[in-house]
């Protein structure tokens, strides 16, 4: 998998994510297990990679100009 989630990106993943497991702790009722979809996030930020994203196109991690991946892999 090429990496497809830049820096930034990660940060703000990682964020949402934690925010939303958090919810298991102090959500009631069905909202609080709608906090394990922060899994989703927390695993595309560690991974660096976004199925969704692959399928748009799109990309937030930066290429070198060698076609190297910017963001550290």
């Amino acid at each position: 998998m090429i990496p497809n989630v830049g820096a930034v990106d990660r940060t703000i993943r990682l964020g949402i994510g934690l925010f939303l497991l958090s919810m298991l702790f102090w959500g009631s009722g069905p909202w609080r297990w709608a906090g394990l979809i922060g899994i989703v996030p927390i695993v595309t930020a560690t991974v660096r990679f976004c199925p969704l994203y692959a399928a748009l196109g799109w990309r937030t991690c930066r290429r070198n100009a060698d076609g190297s991946c910017g963001c550290g892999h």
